[in-house]
Protein backbone atom coordinates (compact mmCIF):
# COMPACT_ATOMS: atom_id res chain seq x y z
CA UNK A 1 0.00 0.00 0.00
CA UNK A 2 1.76 3.16 -1.01
CA UNK A 3 1.39 6.06 0.97
CA UNK A 4 -0.12 9.55 -0.83
CA UNK A 5 1.59 11.41 2.12
CA UNK A 6 4.74 13.66 0.04
CA UNK A 7 6.80 13.06 3.31
CA UNK A 8 6.37 9.67 3.77
CA UNK A 9 6.93 9.22 -0.11
CA UNK A 10 10.40 10.66 -0.01
CA UNK A 11 11.41 9.33 3.21
CA UNK A 12 10.74 6.21 1.91
CA UNK A 13 12.68 6.78 -1.64
CA UNK A 14 15.23 8.30 0.74
CA UNK A 15 15.59 4.92 2.57
CA UNK A 16 15.44 2.66 -0.28
CA UNK A 17 18.10 4.40 -2.23
CA UNK A 18 20.10 4.02 1.21
CA UNK A 19 19.21 0.09 1.18
CA UNK A 20 20.79 -0.14 -2.30
CA UNK A 21 23.68 0.52 -0.64
CA UNK A 22 23.89 -1.66 2.60
CA UNK A 23 26.79 -4.11 2.61
CA UNK A 24 25.53 -6.95 3.38
CA UNK A 25 27.39 -10.17 1.56
CA UNK A 26 26.66 -12.62 4.73
CA UNK A 27 23.09 -12.37 5.44
CA UNK A 28 22.30 -10.79 2.23
CA UNK A 29 19.49 -9.32 4.43
CA UNK A 30 20.12 -5.30 3.20
CA UNK A 31 17.88 -2.76 5.30
CA UNK A 32 18.00 0.99 4.72
CA UNK A 33 16.62 3.96 7.33
CA UNK A 34 15.90 8.01 6.79
CA UNK A 35 15.52 9.94 9.58
CA UNK A 36 13.11 13.28 9.35
CA UNK A 37 14.51 15.31 11.95
CA UNK A 38 12.40 18.30 13.68
CA UNK A 39 13.94 20.97 11.63
CA UNK A 40 12.55 19.17 8.15
CA UNK A 41 16.40 17.52 7.64
CA UNK A 42 16.42 13.80 6.20
CA UNK A 43 19.39 11.97 7.17
CA UNK A 44 19.93 8.70 5.82
CA UNK A 45 21.51 4.98 6.72
CA UNK A 46 22.48 1.32 5.82
CA UNK A 47 23.25 -1.75 7.32
CA UNK A 48 26.92 -2.84 7.36
CA UNK A 49 27.71 -6.18 7.64
CA UNK A 50 31.00 -7.16 9.45
CA UNK A 51 32.72 -11.01 9.32
CA UNK A 52 33.46 -10.51 12.74
CA UNK A 53 29.67 -11.08 13.88
CA UNK A 54 28.15 -9.00 15.69
CA UNK A 55 30.30 -5.90 14.77
CA UNK A 56 27.82 -4.95 12.02
CA UNK A 57 26.06 -1.63 12.13
CA UNK A 58 21.69 -1.57 11.43
CA UNK A 59 20.75 0.85 9.14
CA UNK A 60 18.78 3.10 11.85
CA UNK A 61 21.76 3.22 13.85
CA UNK A 62 23.53 4.80 10.78
CA UNK A 63 20.80 7.44 10.00
CA UNK A 64 20.47 8.62 13.62
CA UNK A 65 24.21 8.28 14.15
CA UNK A 66 24.25 11.01 10.85
CA UNK A 67 21.47 13.02 12.81
CA UNK A 68 23.10 13.24 15.58
CA UNK A 69 26.42 14.20 13.35
CA UNK A 70 24.82 17.23 12.08
CA UNK A 71 23.77 18.57 15.29
CA UNK A 72 20.26 17.53 15.50
CA UNK A 73 18.97 15.17 18.45
CA UNK A 74 14.79 14.39 17.67
CA UNK A 75 13.68 12.66 15.13
CA UNK A 76 10.25 13.44 14.17
CA UNK A 77 9.76 10.45 11.74
CA UNK A 78 11.22 7.68 10.80
CA UNK A 79 11.02 5.03 7.44
CA UNK A 80 12.97 1.85 7.48
CA UNK A 81 12.26 -0.24 4.74
CA UNK A 82 14.59 -4.16 3.76
CA UNK A 83 15.18 -6.30 1.33
CA UNK A 84 12.52 -9.25 2.90
CA UNK A 85 9.54 -9.74 0.94
CA UNK A 86 7.20 -8.32 4.05
CA UNK A 87 7.70 -5.00 5.90
CA UNK A 88 10.32 -5.91 9.23
CA UNK A 89 9.85 -3.36 12.44
CA UNK A 90 13.21 -2.76 13.99
CA UNK A 91 15.64 -5.03 15.97
CA UNK A 92 15.53 -4.47 19.87
CA UNK A 93 18.43 -2.88 19.90
CA UNK A 94 17.23 -0.05 17.20
CA UNK A 95 14.22 -0.05 19.17
CA UNK A 96 15.99 1.41 22.07
CA UNK A 97 17.92 3.99 19.95
CA UNK A 98 14.89 5.17 18.30
CA UNK A 99 13.27 5.64 21.69
CA UNK A 100 16.87 8.06 22.89
CA UNK A 101 15.79 10.20 20.03
CA UNK A 102 11.76 10.10 19.62
CA UNK A 103 8.97 11.90 20.70
CA UNK A 104 5.58 10.74 22.11
CA UNK A 105 4.48 11.58 18.23
CA UNK A 106 7.26 10.21 16.25
CA UNK A 107 5.97 8.60 13.57
CA UNK A 108 8.12 5.23 12.95
CA UNK A 109 7.09 3.84 9.20
CA UNK A 110 7.85 0.53 8.38
CA UNK A 111 8.21 0.21 4.40
CA UNK A 112 7.94 -3.26 2.61
CA UNK A 113 8.61 -3.45 -1.80
CA UNK A 114 5.21 -1.24 -2.53
CA UNK A 115 6.03 1.92 0.29
CA UNK A 116 4.92 2.01 3.80
CA UNK A 117 2.64 -1.00 5.39
CA UNK A 118 2.77 0.21 8.73
CA UNK A 119 2.92 3.07 11.21
CA UNK A 120 4.10 2.61 15.02
CA UNK A 121 4.58 5.08 18.08
CA UNK A 122 7.51 3.92 19.99
CA UNK A 123 5.08 3.14 23.08
CA UNK A 124 3.82 0.32 20.54
CA UNK A 125 7.54 -0.71 20.08
CA UNK A 126 9.05 -0.74 22.79
CA UNK A 127 6.57 -1.13 25.36
CA UNK A 128 7.56 -0.09 29.42
CA UNK A 129 10.92 1.29 28.07
CA UNK A 130 14.39 2.33 29.43
CA UNK A 131 15.16 5.65 28.80
CA UNK A 132 16.51 9.20 30.07
CA UNK A 133 13.40 9.63 32.07
CA UNK A 134 14.60 7.04 34.37
CA UNK A 135 17.73 8.82 35.24
CA UNK A 136 17.03 11.69 35.75
CA UNK A 137 16.45 11.52 40.12
CA UNK A 138 19.81 9.13 40.77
Amino acid sequence: MASTDPMQQTLYRAALSAMQNAHAPYSRFKVGAAVLDTQGNIHIGCNVENAAYPEGICAEANAIGAMVSAGESEIKQICIVSSAAKAVPPCGGCRQKIHEFASSDTDILICGKEGVEQHFSIKELLPASFGAENLRDL
